[in-house]
């Protein structure tokens, strides 16, 4: 019997190079007798894709959050952003997410195209390293009620929505005033999203095992204000005092984005799922850190 007995496949539209990785996949699943679902965004007509061993056009498909439902695990064909995008629904109900990379760094679509069908024969068989990831819940609190809510893997970014200007925010961690800041805005980034948008402003690489959440300023105005690791049960709670015109914006792994207005409370908490993300058994988070940052990679034995 199989591992896995029925398998989604996630591919973001319109994305025509990873046609032929698809078939790949389609062709491993089929040898192995497994169930298929596409994700409802897969147009046959749109890939071209008919794999030796199984026609597109016949498979079923259905919206991410029935395949979270159905499937024993989800296969994600793409970058780190088509994985974000996944991730956020399918950590609802807990299913298995595998990523194979057709992107630019792939610290979360790990598998590449070069080793494909060995990995994936590896997973099928159950031969896998499964790791829980834990995301964020952003509340927008106006006038004392909740009046939008966003989810992120990796960050929540609060910004003034243009180029060059400031915003002015006071931040409390667990209710206990910390700061008021003018600043660009303020990255709270997951160990996930740390090696993301967070690094390229300066922010700490955090361990994925870590239960802890960075907090990175943008350009502040204080030159002291440096970035701030704190606890993943902590409660993060941002005060916007003023801002520019238009109204600054709260932003979800880049892919969500939500309108502030002065007054308004940012409550930012760990949400209580959590992405299963599987990898192959040879994965090795420091070798991704030599390989995708440009690390020294000569081979040292520990002593």
């Amino acid at each position: 019997m199989p591992h896995f007995k029925t398998v989604g496949l996630v591919m973001r539209p319109g994305s025509h190079h990873s046609d032929e990785t698809l078939g790949q996949v389609l062709d491993i699943l089929s040898r192995h007798e497994i169930d298929i679902i596409l994700d409802e965004r897969i147009l046959a007509a749109e890939i071209g894709c008919i794999s030796d061993g199984c026609d597109v056009s016949r498979l079923p498909r259905a919206a991410l959050e029935t395949l979270g439902r159905r499937c024993d695990m989800v296969i994600v064909i793409g970058g780190d952003g088509s994985m974000l995008g996944a991730a956020r629904t399918l950590c609802l109900t807990g299913t298995p997410v595998l990523g194979i990379n057709r992107g630019r760094v792939g610290f979360l679509t790990d598998i590449s195209t070069a080793d494909l069908e060995l990995r994936l024969e590896e997973i099928l068989s159950g031969t896998y390293v499964a790791e829980h990831r834990f995301l964020l819940d952003a509340f927008i609190m106006r006038e004392g009620r909740v009046v939008s809510c966003a989810h992120a893997l990796n960050d929540v970014v609060l910004h003034s929505g243009q180029v060059a200007r400031m915003v002015e925010f006071t931040l409390f961690i667990d209710d206990q005033f910390v700061y008021r800041q003018r600043a660009d805005g303020l990255i709270v980034a997951t160990p996930t999203g740390s090696t993301a948008y967070a690094l390229s402003a300066g922010g700490p690489m955090l361990h994925p095992s870590l239960e802890a959440m960075v907090l990175v300023p943008m350009f502040p105005h204080v030159l002291s204000n440096r970035p701030l690791v704190i606890g993943a049960a902590s409660k993060v709670s941002l005060r916007i005092e003023h801002g520019p015109d238009p109204a600054p914006q709260l932003s979800c792994d880049g892919q969500t984005r939500l309108v502030l207005q002065p007054g308004d409370r940012i409550d930012i908490i760990r949400k209580p799922q959590r992405l299963v993300l599987l990898h192959p058994q040879s994965h090795d988070y420091f070798d991704s850190c030599r390989s995708k940052l440009g690390w020294s990679s000569s081979t040292q034995e520990c002593p």
